[in-house]
C-alpha cells in the first residue's frame, strides 16, 4: 500500500456534496483504500467553468491504496457525474 493525496472538487450544494462524497468513499472502500484523514479546503471560485459550475468545494483526502488500483479508481470516478475534478498525488514516505 502506498500513500496518496487525493484532491477533489465537489459541487457547493450541500445535498449534492454529501451524496457525491458518499459515492467517492464507496468507490475507495470498494478497492480497499484506507482514508487516513480528510481536510476541507473550503468553497472557492473556479478560474474556469467545470461542468457548468463556477464554484466548487475543495476536499483533500489522505489515503493508502495499492498503486495498481489507482487507475481502476479513476475509471470509477469518471462515472460520478457530480464529481467535478480529482487528482491523485503520490506522497513520498
Amino acid at each position: 500500500m502506498r500513500k496518496y493525496e487525493l484532491t477533489t472538487i465537489f459541487p457547493v450544494d450541500e445535498e449534492l456534496y454529501k451524496a457525491t462524497l458518499d459515492s467517492v468513499k464507496q468507490v475507495l472502500s470498494e478497492f480497499g483504500a484506507e482514508v487516513e484523514s480528510e481536510e476541507s479546503l473550503g468553497d472557492r471560485n473556479l478560474y474556469y467553468m467545470i461542468k457548468k459550475r463556477n464554484k466548487g468545494r475543495f476536499l483533500l483526502l489522505n489515503i493508502k491504496v495499492n498503486p495498481a488500483k489507482v487507475v481502476e479508481i479513476e475509471k470509477k470516478f469518471k462515472l460520478i457525474d457530480s464529481l467535478l475534478k480529482y487528482m491523485f498525488v503520490r506522497v513520498d514516505e
